[in-house]
């Protein structure tokens, strides 16, 4: 059953499962779980940070990193559309009291430097203090440029704001990168984290371990951190066995990433060819741009509800969601997402395509 929904649906791999269950165990609340501890130093030094923190997941660390950087009544700007502002529950207001100030997402995925520049307040006692620049990469499966978050960054600098990496399918980004520009994936990413202050990072996405997130900055930031992630129910105990999981995700399941962009340009391509062909599908299904591993697809309203039911009934799985009059179909590729997958799912398409 070919599963498009999301990276997060992704099984441990045996060897995987193997590196878990020979996991050396400690108590990582009291900082000696050494697997616990092995992973933190690997990305830390992997990254180019001084230090790193284990969680539970994304949403804990990106709220971990945002109230490091502001106190109660700070400001942090934010994308409209991105994870940090409209999909973690309002945390950063509710548990952090800092006040988001979202900027509009452009259709790249980033922020006009000039609406960053704009949102940022005086030193007034009449506005919040504005302390942080948020970015996030991939944004919607689509990459901020390196120019472009070296921009940001000096703007951030120059007003003495701190940088936050949303970085969920940061390996995504840098994989991407490291296409384009014919370099190491590794070192694309520590460039691509060298602009910001701290970092998240999910090993539980496209590098498919089963739970955990990164934050990571300075040793200082970190200590700060580790105290956050108590206050927020964070700390476990016999973590190693989740760790190891995700210390062997980054050593073998960063280069692989490759394969599922490469799947998705085969999907893509397919679904494009579709809209191009078929009397039923000519001009109904419109497939956006994509960069990585991540593709949304349009259909129009009057194909809309019999290619969902037919996706379904025949064992395809996306999420879908309504988007300016149209149904826009998400489809995400990873570790458990193979070529034959991609050929059934195109298989699929094809026969609905035939029964009209």
């Amino acid at each position: 059953m070919p599963d498009f929904r999301s990276d997060t649906v992704t099984q441990p791999t045996p060897a995987m499962r193997e590196a878990m269950f020979k996991a050396p165990l400690g108590d990582d609340v009291f900082a000696d779980d050494p697997s616990v501890n092995a992973l933190q130093d690997h990305a830390a030094e992997l990254l180019g940070f001084e230090a790193a923190l284990f969680a539970p997941s994304g949403t804990q660390t990106n709220l971990i990193a945002l109230w490091g950087h502001c106190q109660r009544g700070d400001e942090a700007i934010v994308g409209q559309s991105w994870h940090t502002y409209r999909w973690e529950a309002g945390g950063m207001a509710v548990l952090g009291s800092i006040q988001p100030q979202p900027v509009e997402t452009q259709p790249d995925g980033s922020l006009r430097v000039a609406d960053i520049a704009a949102a940022i307040k005086p030193d007034d006692p009449h506005f919040a203090r504005t302390r942080l620049v948020v970015l996030e990469n991939t944004t919607g499966g689509q990459v901020l440029p390196p120019a472009y978050i070296a921009e940001v960054a000096q703007l951030a600098r120059s007003r003495g704001l701190a940088m936050h990496l949303d970085g969920a399918r940061m390996f995504n980004a840098a994989t991407a990168n490291a296409a384009r520009h014919g370099t190491d994936v590794y070192e694309e990413a520590r460039a691509l984290c060298s602009h910001f202050d701290s970092a998240s990072l999910c090993l539980s996405k496209g590098l498919g371990a089963p739970v955990g997130s990164l934050v990571l900055g300075s040793r200082d930031f970190i200590r700060q951190a580790r105290r956050t992630r108590k206050i927020l129910g964070g700390g476990m105990r016999q973590a190693g066995v989740l760790a190891a999981a995700g210390h062997y995700a980054l050593q073998h399941h960063v280069r692989r990433l490759a394969e599922d962009h490469a799947r998705l340009d085969r999907l893509a391509q397919g679904l494009a060819d579709a809209n191009r062909s078929h009397p039923v599908l000519q001009g109904k299904i419109t497939v956006l741009p994509w960069q990585t591993n991540i593709l949304f697809t349009d259909l129009h309203a009057d194909v809309a509800p019999a290619f969902t039911a037919w996706l379904a009934q025949h064992g395809v799985r996306v999420t879908s969601s309504l988007y300016g009059g149209a149904t826009r179909l998400r489809w995400v590729t990873h570790l458990d997402v193979s070529e034959a997958d991609v050929t059934a799912a195109l298989d699929c398409v094809a026969r609905f395509e035939r029964q009209g």
